[in-house]
């Protein structure tokens, strides 16, 4: 299930709640697809956009998943995965001369010859380890240049920061163990592999630790009578701060070394290995499925596009993500003949932008549309940060510490973060700046046409986040050609680099700005007031508050703009 739907952890013991909706409340098979009028659902119309293309050929268009991996195999996609015709799969050997021997599908920035990275630190962590021999004995009276007192000051927050999560998770960790182990103890004397509500309403709790777990317990049971369920959710989120506490936030633990790069160089190339799937592809999969599931099989689910090649690229893993190696996934995308790239991930610190801005850049320069997903930590990204965003360059700003809201566990298995807010006398200079025309950034959105339309998890920002799309409970494909609903921005990105994908393979002609021009114009406007959290507090505002366009993608209206368009510019 997905990490969304896990139960989060507070300050006090029995200390969690669902995020997801209670399990009766479902949408529509295929709700994403479907259409206001016609379903009921607020879906992006795409069933009705084929109706408009009935007759229409398309052509093939590559679509790079950047992500934590993709199975190639599974039954809904295989049929859709790109394939290098210019390489020989086994035999190591570059055949095509690209840099990359055996890359068949596509390629892994987080492997070499001896195996596969899963998990990583948080970027947080990676700074203050890059910066504690310095700074860790500096008082605010040492002596330092203007440049390090910069560096210090900004050392010391996210020494606030990695502390605040890493008592957090230790915290988090320690009530799991304890209500994991109960639970466990409570099913073992009810001596049923599947007890039901009623078998725990009438099980007597030996003790005050059983008679707490108990209620929560019930508690849920109430909301979905399925223990297998109730289970995986305890299971999970167990092994996500189990993660958090050995892995993401662990200062001693650097998984760097096994990819056999020169990681001080994040302009280098070629390192990597042919392995698009990884440990753990259950993410990248998911969303590669939004994008291009096959529509006409039969099987499973329907993607947004008909006519896709799914290139896998392997740069994400259980933790943050590198800088050096997203630059290097986008040149490699681009490189190899993507013209759209799906990017599900983001982090509260860079390392080096530079690098990133650089192959954002190449990407602009050769045509290709970069989208984006906005993240979950239910935050106005016009103030927090967001790597990485289309912005060219860094900020050279005070910022001060802000708590991101406790128990928000993201899409993509980030952890409730600490943000940081640019002073009001700083922010409309980040506007200023130079920014891709090529990237389309998306928050998202649920099944209801009404004030909770837009996710609860859900970033936004009126001059950051460019759409909405639905990322609520959506039905995809997963490892093993088996199918679950997620929920995430993540889920929302790749429903438009979908969208973007069937524009580019019906109406060729148009360049990556005029595609985002028409998904930026085509949306379906909202005319109610939304919830969103600002500082905690629940508020309604317009859409277009909170957003560029004011609306949700429409993928009918999108090919009417479109079909316009191409035919005025020929």
């Amino acid at each position: 299930m997905n990490l969304l739907k896990k139960i989060i952890l507070i300050a006090s013991f029995v200390p969690f709640t669902l995020l997801a909706q209670d399990q009766k409340d479902k949408p529509k098979p295929n709700w994403q697809n479907l259409d206001l009028e016609r379903d009921g659902v607020m879906g992006i119309s795409t069933e009705k956009a084929y109706e408009l293309l009935k007759g229409k050929k398309g052509s093939p268009v590559i679509v790079a998943v950047i992500d934590g991996g993709v199975d190639e195999e599974h039954e809904d996609l295989k049929s859709v995965i790109w394939k290098n015709s210019g390489e020989i799969a086994g035999n190591n050997t570059d055949d095509d001369k690209n840099g990359y021997a055996d890359d068949v599908f596509g390629w892994n920035f987080i492997g070499s010859s001896i195996g596969n990275i899963q998990h990583d630190n948080l970027e947080v962590v990676r700074l203050v380890r890059k910066w504690q021999d310095k700074y860790s004995s500096v008082v605010n009276s040492t002596p330092l240049s203007d440049e390090e007192r910069k560096e210090f000051s900004q050392y010391k927050k996210m020494i606030t920061d990695f502390m605040t999560r890493l008592d957090n998770a230790r915290r988090g960790y320690e009530s799991l163990s304890v209500i994991k182990k109960t639970t466990e103890e409570i099913v073992a004397k009810l001596n049923k592999p599947a007890p039901t509500l009623k078998d725990f309403e009438r099980y007597k709790s030996a003790n005050e630790m059983e008679s707490k777990v108990l209620k929560v317990i019930k508690s849920e049971m109430k909301k979905k009578n399925d223990y297998k369920l109730f289970k995986e959710d305890i299971d999970d989120t167990y092994k996500y701060y189990s993660s958090q506490v050995n892995y993401h936030l662990n200062m001693d633990f650097d998984p760097r070394d096994s990819v056999k790069d020169n990681y001080g160089n994040a302009f280098e190339r070629f390192y990597g290995n042919a392995d698009i799937t990884g440990p753990d592809a259950e993410h990248g999969t998911h969303v590669a499925g939004i994008i291009g599931a096959v529509r006409d099989n039969n099987l499973g689910i329907k993607g947004v596009a008909d006519n896709v090649r799914i290139m896998g690229i392997r740069a994400v893993p259980d933790g943050d993500e590198r800088d050096k190696d997203v630059a290097n996934s986008i040149r490699y995308a681009v490189d190899n003949g993507a013209k759209v790239i799906n990017m599900s991930f983001g982090k509260a610190y860079v390392w080096n932008k530079a690098s990133v801005d650089s192959a954002v850049k190449y990407a602009e320069s050769k045509d290709v549309l970069l989208v984006h997903a906005a993240g979950n930590e239910a935050k106005n990204t016009d103030f927090a940060t967001n790597y990485p965003n289309r912005i060219y360059g860094e900020i050279t700003a005070v910022e001060r510490p802000v708590l991101a809201g406790t128990g928000t566990i993201p899409g993509f298995g980030r952890p409730p973060v600490v943000g940081r807010v640019l002073q009001d006398t700083v922010k409309d200079k980040r506007f200023d700046m130079p920014s891709a025309k090529n990237w389309i950034e998306v928050g998202a959105s649920g099944w209801k046409n009404d004030d909770e339309l837009v996710a609860n998890f859900s970033n936004y920002g009126k001059r950051t986040v460019d759409v909405f799309a639905p990322g609520v409970q959506i039905n995809s494909t997963v490892p093993g050609s088996k199918y679950e609903p997620n929920d995430g921005t993540s889920m929302a990105s790749p429903v438009v680099a979908g969208l973007a994908a069937l524009i580019r393979s019906y109406y060729p002609s148009l360049t990556a700005v005029q595609v985002k021009d028409v998904i930026m114009r085509s949306v379906t406007k909202v005319n109610q007031k939304v919830k969103i959290k600002e500082d905690g507090a629940s508020k309604k505002v317009k859409l277009d508050e909170i957003s560029i366009s004011g609306g949700v993608v429409n993928a009918y209206n999108a090919i009417q703009l479109a079909s316009q368009m191409s035919t005025a510019s020929l």
